[in-house]
């Protein structure tokens, strides 16, 4: 307070007043939802400046005039839009979301490392992920509320989910005593009492830079796993964090407005890299969280989790796991949530944990982790795989390890610096009306519009992104003008532009609020009708849908289990999930249930024998439910785990290290036994079996799988005994190997013979999985025996004998031509319960000379859509699993198209046409104007290289929109009729379009030219055209049809009928045709060795004769594609669900 009496000073302006004047203080507070510190703080400087030379009476209006500019302020969508107005004397910039799942960051990042050193900031870091109650000390009020919001940035994408209050005054320190955990900060002089009232605080001084405990001199908290934090530190000493230094070569400005430019400027970039050091420190704490998940069953195995860490980061995780923000963080994870940590996750991911991605196998240490412990971290890092096409000459037996990273040793240096810095974008705001008046702040409203309007008529057509971005400003400012229709047109254009932006809330309560008048004009604009018809069936579609958003962890069960609950339990304990292989070991389980009941008579009562399954004392096992005890799956899972475990102390000597591969696995291994090659023990890895000698430590490769010859139960005599022995006779010894097993030889008789058929399945078939599945039959034999201990038990271990059940009833020969054709297979529904049908196939070749640091890579890849609009992504590169699943839409994905380089189209049942970018690897944009499936997409000819790029689309009812590829608009639109159009394909300037009953040449204006219809000898016949292809060389149309094993190829200039009639041998129906070289592939179904399979037929385009007959899917080939016409890829329907490549000659 100031005292003033006559003659004083107010504001600066000397006073005639006689009398005594006290003034108090003003305090003057903006509220936002919208975390904009140094915009909020600039404009109260700018106020304070107008307020200095005014006079009391006008302060009150220089308020409220300054809190009616900053309402009429709109706030930018996420992106890199900023958005710019003037507030005198400076010049206010309000930063945009970098994306919809981060907040605005409008602070200096870099201020928590001028006061702390990395290793304290770690020991923050903790204390937040670990749930403490920290409070922060300073003299320095702001420092308080800086510090504490740039460590809510620095845990993102994880939030805090407790009490969180910057700044206590000393009236509200009793806040200090609530007995959850918090984040609160006060002022320093309070520190030693804050200390002293309060137990179990974290107390963090800002100005001294340290942490300490109040409870003791040290500090009691976890540590950081090592390796993320070593690579933290490191990246922290590398941030430049000093402005001066930076710009001690420039000249200086002497513009206020340019100078404030510059620095902003700097501190964003700076902004950038220590969010990219937060959130890579994030993702290599928690980079394994989802090999733990169950996301059918919305289950988290924390248990195998915790197991799987390194000893010394175990206290940390311990405390994690339990905590409401790592739940939180569980439950986005389950939703497949593409956020910041999913993306860098995927990004950063080694070549060996991708190549592991291929295969689903048990958990075991590599050869090559195990060595880590004698090698120099330097060793450790994995080298990428080239940019080009995998040569698969060879067996690819390096695909079929089960490639793990265990721990973090083998973080990456450079991992984390990927993400590429985007150029900002500005828009200035018009000067603010002189009297906010309404009708001026209406003339505002539509000087903003039209600027919005120069924007978007000025901005580069291929700048979707700078597009979307606008149109939403425009939108918003219309809503608020109160103009409704011309708002949602500017939603209708953002809709197809970038729907991750799309205000779905806003534009629906738009809708609610339209007059009749206003819903009568929408309803003659057909886009605006579009757009609140989607609108509506979104929001009906949120409402209708109930996520299950909990998180479970596992649990044993408690109850008996019938067949569906036995399948949820084992696949939530993440022990396998395919489905077949779950109801073997039921079958397994309960065999001593069903076949001790046939000895039993009673009234139907049930009681537990000594190996705890069940006994049903009925007779008649009619109507009766086979069932597994709870205590049996709990000795079961038991058995497993430890197994699991004692891998994991496997000790091999120096000389087996050397003879087995880097991604191999020690399995199984014996007791001590005498072999014809001395005594020692019997180990079994995915690839071999081999004896570790005993006595003076070796090693001795007993045979590979694929080697063996025959394997068979025995026995060797000692002394007055003959002790049960397995014989293993090989292609590449004369003697045959024996090992005296004893109890074990009926395990091992089993064991070795599944992985003996599993091998030759996976030779024969190029397909890496059947090995994987053998390995995890064999293994689950082990358990069972293990876990039941009883006479029954090797009985019902050979429910699981799968492969060599197969090979015994049904010999799965595969022809020679496909053996020595099929070069590789893939299984896509790798990570689903059940095999998927492969819907659809596209090859986008990769780009050369990407660099490192853009975003997204360079590498050609293989998009596989799956049922229910999934679509997954494979580096084709080395056939790894890039992107396990990218959701469009919830229907059946019909086509694909690469439009460019930086964007997939995909057609649906739905009728949308969802585009993906193929950096991003996300869907945010949607092409909405076809009303009924899209069937077909065809990219357009360019007669000039300047001319826009166009696509054509067609749906099933006929109509075939035209597109321009860069700004999405539609250029044309038109209707052919016919019985389900299904594709449509450009030559020579005419479209063609592939329906059931015809195949139609139109002009590009939808004229029809001609019409071919189904040849004669098949008009009378249920059947019509599959597909179409143009053999523009030879100026030749090829047809096939859905039920007829045949081609016909045509004439362009004359179609009136066939020329050539081309049969396929045994073949049941075509679905698709591809022109590879010189051959014409076709992929449908047919017969082979009496039952029905999917084929594959290769045709000499001259001779038009079938050079080869193809048979490696057991259901219908229902896709093709080739790939630079070096490999052809074909996917088949549900019952098989794998892609098959092929090699092209």
């Amino acid at each position: 307070m100031q005292f003033f009496q006559d003659g004083g000073h107010q504001n600066g302006h000397r006073s005639s007043s006689k009398s005594s004047c006290l003034y108090t203080a003003y305090g003057i507070c903006v509220i936002s939802k919208y975390p904009y510190y140094n915009a909020l703080r600039d404009c109260l400087s700018c106020l304070l400046t107008q307020l200095k030379p005014s006079w009391m009476g006008d302060f009150e209006e220089r308020v409220k005039e300054f809190s009616a500019k900053l309402a009429l302020v709109p706030i930018p969508p996420p992106g890199q839009l900023h958005v710019v107005f003037n507030l005198r004397p400076l010049q206010i910039e309000l930063p945009s979301r970098e994306d919809k799942d981060r907040p605005a960051v409008d602070l200096d990042l870099h201020l928590p490392f001028l006061c702390f050193r990395p290793r304290q900031l770690l020991q923050i870091i903790t204390s937040l992920l670990t749930e403490q109650r920290v409070v922060l000390l300073s003299c320095d009020w702001a420092r308080l509320t800086l510090l504490a919001e740039s460590l809510m940035l620095f845990i993102h994408p994880l939030v805090w989910q407790h009490p969180f209050v910057p700044i206590l005054s000393h009236q509200m320190l009793d806040f200090l005593m609530a007995p959850t955990a918090y984040l609160m900060g006060c002022h320093l002089h309070h520190y030693e009492e804050v200390a002293a009232e309060t137990d179990d605080l974290i107390l963090v001084n800002i100005d001294d830079g340290t942490v300490s405990s109040s409870w003791s001199d040290g500090i009691d908290l976890p540590d950081v796993p090592l390796a993320a934090a070593e690579c933290f530190i490191t990246r922290v000493e590398g941030l430049q964090v000093h402005y001066d230094l930076e710009v001690c070569h420039l000249g200086a400005s002497t513009e206020v407005n340019e100078r404030r430019s510059q620095r902003k400027q700097w501190q964003r970039k700076l902004n950038t890299h220590i969010q990219n050091i937060t959130l890579e420190l994030i993702v290599n704490i928690f980079r394994e969280v989802h090999d733990h998940l169950n996301y059918e069953h919305r289950v988290f195995n924390s248990e195998e989790f915790f197991r799987s860490r390194e000893q010394a980061d175990q206290p940390f995780y311990k405390k994690v796991l339990d905590t409401h923000i790592f739940h939180s963080f569980l439950r986005d994870r389950l939703n497949r949530k593409m956020d910041a940590f999913t993306r860098m996750e995927l990004s950063t991911r080694t070549e060996a944990y991708s190549l592991r991605s291929m295969t689903e196998s048990p958990r075991r240490p590599t050869m090559q982790e195990l060595a880590r412990k004698y090698t120099s971290p330097e060793s450790r890092l994995s080298k990428r795989l080239g940019a080009s096409l995998p040569n698969l000459g060879e067996s690819g037996g390096s695909l079929v390890g089960p490639l793990r990273q265990t721990s973090f040793k083998n973080i990456q240096v450079d991992s984390g610096m990927k993400s590429p810095q985007r150029p900002v974008r500005f828009f200035k705001l018009p000067e603010f009306p002189p009297p906010l008046a309404y009708h001026y702040v209406q003339n505002y409203y539509q000087e903003m519009i039209t600027l919005l309007g120069k924007a978007i008529s000025g901005a580069a057509s291929e700048d979707s992104s700078l597009l979307a971005r606008y149109h939403y400003l425009r939108g918003f400012v219309n809503t608020v003008a109160g103009k409704r229709l011309d708002a949602l047109e500017d939603f209708q254009n953002l809709y197809k532009t970038d729907t991750d932006i799309f205000p779905g809330e806003l534009v629906n309560a738009l809708v609610d609020s339209l007059q009749e008048g206003e819903q009568a004009l929408a309803d003659r604009r057909p886009e605006i009708k579009r757009l609140i018809s989607q609108v509506k069936r979104d929001h009906e579609r949120e409402r209708a849908c109930h996520v299950d958003e909990g998180v479970k962890r596992f649990q044993l069960p408690k109850k008996h289990m019938q067949l569906e609950d036995f399948v949820r339990h084992v696949q939530e304990s993440g022990i396998v999930k395919d489905q077949g292989t779950i109801h073997r070991l039921f079958e397994a389980l309960t065999v001593e249930c069903r076949k001790s009941s046939l000895g039993w008579h009673g009234g139907g009562s049930a009681v537990k024998a000594p190996s705890q399954s069940i006994f049903y004392l009925d007779s008649n096992l009619e109507g009766q439910q086979k069932q597994v005890d709870p205590e049996i799956f709990r000795v079961f899972y038991t058995f497993w785990k430890e197994t699991e475990a004692e891998a994991q102390e496997v000790a091999l000597p120096a000389s087996a290290l050397e003879h087995l591969e880097a991604n191999e696995s020690v399995f199984k291994l014996s007791s001590s036994v005498k072999t014809s090659h001395g005594v020692g023990k019997i180990a079994m890895t995915q690839r071999r079996l081999f004896l570790l000698t005993e006595g003076r430590p070796g090693y001795m490769e007993v045979t590979k799988f694929r080697d063996i010859e025959e394997v068979k139960i025995s026995s060797a005599p000692f002394l007055l005994l003959r002790i049960p022995s397995l014989k293993i006779k090989t292609t590449l010894r004369k003697e045959t190997f024996e090992v005296n097993l004893k109890s074990e030889v009926d395990l091992w008789h089993l064991m070795v013979k599944e992985m003996w058929a599993g091998r030759k399945m996976a030779d024969d078939h190029k397909d890496p999985q059947y090995m994987q599945q053998a390995l995890t039959n064999a293994l689950l034999m082990d358990a069972v025996v293990g876990c039941l201990q009883s006479q029954k038990a090797i009985f019902a271990a050979t429910k699981l004998a799968h492969f060599d059940r197969m090979k015994l009833e049904v010999p799965l020969m595969v022809p020679k031509t496909t053996s020595e054709t099929l070069k590789h297979k893939i299984n896509p529904s790798l990570n689903l319960t059940s095999p998927q049908a492969v819907d659809v196939l596209l090859y986008t070749p990769g780009q050369l000379g990407v660099s490192s640091d853009s975003e997204g890579d360079g590498n050609p890849k293989l998009w596989c859509a799956l049922s229910d609009g999934k679509v997954v992504v494979f580096d084709a590169t080395s056939w790894s699993m890039q992107q396990n699943q990218v959701q469009v839409g919830t229907s059946r994905v019909n086509c694909m198209l690469g439009v460019d380089r930086q964007q997939v189209w995909i057609g649906s049942q739905d009728s949308v046409i969802y585009i993906i970018s193929t950096r991003s690897m996300s869907c945010n944009k949607q092409l909405t104007d076809h009303r009924s499936e899209v069937t077909g997409l065809s990219l357009g000819e360019r007669s000039e290289k300047c001319s826009p790029k166009v696509a054509y689309s067609c749906s099933a009812e006929g109509a075939v929109i035209v597109w321009d590829v860069s700004t999405l608009q539609v250029r044309k639109q038109f209707r052919v009729s016919c019985d389900r159009l299904q594709s449509v394909q450009l030559c020579n300037g005419t479209l063609w379009c592939c329906a059931r009953d015809c195949i139609m040449e139109v002009w590009k204006n939808g004229m029809l030219h001609r019409k071919i219809s189904l040849p004669e000898q098949l008009c009378g016949s249920p059947t019509a055209f599959s597909s179409l292809l143009l053999y523009h060389e030879r100026e030749q149309l090829w047809t096939a049809c859905i039920d007829v094993g045949e081609l016909c190829v045509w004439h362009l200039r004359e179609p009136t009928k066939p020329f050539q009639r081309i049969q396929l041998p045994d073949c049941a129906g075509v679905t698709c045709l591809i022109k590879v070289k010189n051959q014409i592939w076709v992929g449908g179904r047919g017969w082979s060795s009496g039952k029905s399979r999917g084929k594959i037929y290769v045709v000499d385009a001259q001779r038009h004769t079938v050079e080869k007959e193809l048979v490696a899917h057991t259901d219908c080939v229902q896709a093709l594609c080739s790939a630079e016409d070096r490999y052809v890829l074909s996917g088949a329907a549900r019952e098989d669900g794998k892609i098959a490549i092929w090699k092209v000659e």
